[in-house]
């Protein structure tokens, strides 16, 4: 199985690279089966659910989001009825929606796809990641009821995503990690067969701080004061994200790629 993974969407051109190319990137890549981190597509903070139906009408089979899963408020309602979403694993108890699916690919194979929050230098103290992940992994081994599992680490600290790479290493076939908005050049196999990524980096005009129009970053750094809003960057965006291809029989990841088009930055492929 072919699973492509394409990191934070960020504002509008992250939506139009996304309905634009990710179609003819799919067909390039002979993917079976796409998830996509949208949870800064709307304005760069949340998800709302017009940009949420043009993601998976784009050609997201799945759509993860993170720490901003509800800046847009219409999602506390529009995840309830579509369960191609998925917010945080280990966000409050009583939040809408859930945080892993089990999804079927064009071939009739079955994915399962886990959202988790990270703890380390992030605002909120979000429940344990590891014990969360681990509560539904241990009901869904490898190579049983899924022939693919895929864990989106969503936080600011690589040495906690390499963490959970490791900690998930042979029960998981790709560990990616999303939130910073810069791609790592650390695709790999780990030993027990996981394909892991510290960051797929974002789907955004990478001509930016982190998507971000430079001038407001640029005076808050400078000055520490804030004069305006932070405004998403609309110039070409790059796909950023990777691809593992995984063996059907065991789910472990035979290759790893990382994945880069269009925009500014070094094209990558397999």
């Amino acid at each position: 199985m072919r699973t492509l993974f394409l990191g934070d969407v960020m504002g509008r051109a992250g939506r139009t690279a996304i309905s634009t190319g990710l179609r003819q990137l799919q067909a390039d890549l002979r993917v079976d089966f796409t998830v996509v981190n949208g949870e800064n597509a709307s304005h760069g903070m949340g998800l709302t659910g017009e940009h949420a139906k043009l993601l998976l009408e784009a050609g997201a089979d799945c759509v993860t989001l993170g720490d901003h899963a509800f800046d847009q408020k219409d999602m506390l309602r529009h995840i309830e009825g579509e369960t191609r979403i998925l917010r945080p694993l280990n966000f409050a108890k009583g939040a809408p929606g859930r945080g892993h699916g089990l999804f079927t690919d064009r071939r009739g194979r079955k994915v399962l796809v886990l959202q988790v929050l990270g703890q380390v230098f992030m605002k909120r103290a979000y429940d344990d990641p590891f014990s969360a992940v681990d509560e539904v992994l241990r009901k869904h081994p490898l190579g049983g009821q899924a022939q693919m599992i895929l864990v989106d680490m969503h936080c600011e600290a690589t040495s906690e995503k390499m963490g959970m790479g490791h900690y998930c290493d042979g029960r998981a076939s790709l560990v990616v990690g999303t939130h910073t908005h810069v791609p790592t050049a650390d695709a790999q196999i780990l030993p027990g067969g996981t394909g892991y990524l510290t960051d797929a980096g974002m789907c955004g005009d990478y001509n930016s701080v982190i998507g971000m129009e430079k001038a407001e970053p640029m005076r808050r750094f400078v000055t520490g004061m804030a004069k305006e809003r932070f405004q998403p960057a609309r110039g070409e965006a790059t796909l950023s994200g990777v691809l593992v291809e995984t063996d059907d029989r065991t789910g472990r990841a035979t290759s790893i790629h990382m994945i880069r088009r269009g925009g500014r930055l070094e094209p990558a492929a397999p």
